[in-house]
């Protein structure tokens, strides 16, 4: 066999392979063998009937047409080998020749991953993040919000105002239809919270148990999401709602600490971490957006096509679905256009792509690899954002055959680590942050940076079929 590459592009490249016929002999054998079981012949029991009559009765060119079919996978994974070529997805084959005992040739057109030149150092990379600084405003933002969920409530007997809580019975009309999903009883809202439908608490407030009203809102959900429907509102009880003393006693009921400075100090604390957290990951983003504009990265063109329809599918059928919205209704809640929701789409793609072929080459420059611990690790983060038990989360990523994904994100995440460590980040007081000791956040960012990009991006040799 001989084979040819042709350079299309910086992404995309076309083998050209020539069989000599003595190669197919395997895939005849095996074509004449295939059409034995599936044929029968009076006068020859089944499996037993010879080439020269399954070519009388069903011509030479069927039994081609498998053999090819066969053949053509070996070949062309023996072409992209020998040109060491680092494919992406199935490639387009085109059979430019086939003459009986003489010779197969045929072309293969694929996308591969582009050849990049990264620096050689970063340390040329510099960003600017927020500064960690909690207030005393924070602390008692924090302090007042588990106050918040100590609260109690007590039955009161006057009109609802706001920040009661009150039980109230739903029923919803659309046309003057009720709707089979629009009736709930007994539900519990807090005025003013938000939480339920838009309306609702200028409905309420001033009613007192027993009282009832009608008012218009949109439905946020369910069969009808989307439509405007006539509500009816009626409050069975109102309850107060109680804020325990901010003291000494309540740090002991709400905390481990015995005394409210304690829980104040355990609060700064905790907001300090959070804001270091946030200011690592905002600190990753930003050097991986400086790295983005240091290399020049060609996309290919049907890999980008299959990347945004996948980010389309799964937003259509997966997360709008669960919301009981259509796209038409989430770009109106969005205030975007068609075109704006294009364009984003596709923009967030590129990067996606882009960063993926970025931190790959530099995971295969650095020699980067991915332990079992390390794999572990991911892998319950993963299962935690998901909502799976590990268990649960490691049994779909096996039967998925997914493993080597995960490894994926597990090694840009170290490769992104490489890059933070050697820029230089300061925060907004000019001060020179040391995220050495943030590896497991930079993994976090790489993740979040190439999210849904791992499979249409991941490196393929598909059998082709002519």
């Amino acid at each position: 066999m001989k084979s040819a590459v042709e350079t299309l592009n910086p992404t995309r490249v076309r083998l050209t392979v020539e069989v000599p016929f003595e190669e197919l002999k395997d895939s005849l054998d095996a074509a004449y063998k295939k059409i034995n079981q599936q044929v029968t012949v009076k006068g020859f029991r089944k499996g037993k009937i010879p080439a020269r009559i399954i070519d009388q009765r069903f011509g030479r060119g069927a039994v081609l047409e498998e053999a090819v079919n066969d053949a053509l996978p070996k070949f062309y994974t023996e072409a992209v080998n020998g040109a060491e070529l680092d494919v992406l997805g199935q490639p387009e084959v085109d059979i430019t020749e086939l003459k009986d005992g003489e010779t197969l040739n045929f072309t293969a057109e694929v996308d591969i991953r582009p050849v990049l030149e990264l620096p050689e150092d970063f340390s040329s990379i510099e960003v600017e993040v927020d500064a960690v600084e909690v207030s005393d405003e924070d602390v008692e933002k924090s302090v007042e919000q588990l106050r918040e969920r100590f609260a109690s409530t007590s039955p009161v007997e006057r009109a609802a105002e706001d920040g009661d809580v009150v039980t109230v019975d739903l029923e919803a009309k659309v046309d003057g239809e009720v709707l089979e999903d629009g009736v709930a009883d007994g539900v519990s809202y807090t005025i003013g919270s938000g939480e339920l439908l838009e309306g609702i608490d200028d409905a309420v407030k001033g009613l007192e148990a027993g009282g009832e009203a009608t008012f218009t809102s949109e439905l946020k959900g369910g069969s009808a999401a989307g439509q405007q429907a006539e509500v009816t509102v009626k409050v069975t009880q109102v309850a107060a709602r109680e804020l325990p003393e901010l003291d000494d006693e309540f740090a002991q009921l709400a905390s481990e600490f015995d005394t409210l400075e304690e829980l104040k100090a355990d609060s700064r604390k905790r907001l300090a971490n959070m804001k270091q957290y946030d200011q690592a990951t905002q600190a990753q983003e930003r050097v991986l957006e400086k790295l983005l504009e240091l290399v020049e990265v060609p996309v290919p063109e049907k890999l980008l096509a299959d990347e945004i329809n996948t980010r389309k599918h799964n937003l259509e059928h997966h997360q709008l679905d669960q919301m009981g919205l259509n796209l038409e209704k989430y770009l109106e809640l969005q205030g975007k256009t068609v075109e704006e929701f294009e364009t984003e789409t596709r923009e967030a793609a590129v990067k996606g792509i882009k960063t993926q072929f970025v931190l790959d080459e530099l995971v295969k420059r650095e020699k980067l690899n991915v332990n079992q611990e390390e794999l572990t690790e991911h892998l319950m983060r993963r299962a935690a954002s998901s909502g799976m038990s590990p268990d649960q989360f490691a049994q779909a990523v096996v039967e998925g055959g997914q493993v080597p994904l995960l490894v994926g994100e597990v090694a840009r995440g170290k490769a992104l680590a490489v890059v933070v460590e050697s820029a230089t980040v300061k925060d907004t007081n000019g001060e020179v942050i040391d995220l050495d000791d943030e590896e497991e956040d930079t993994e976090e960012a790489a993740e979040a940076a190439t999210e849904d990009t791992d499979e249409s991006a991941e490196s393929a040799e598909d059998k082709p079929e002519a």
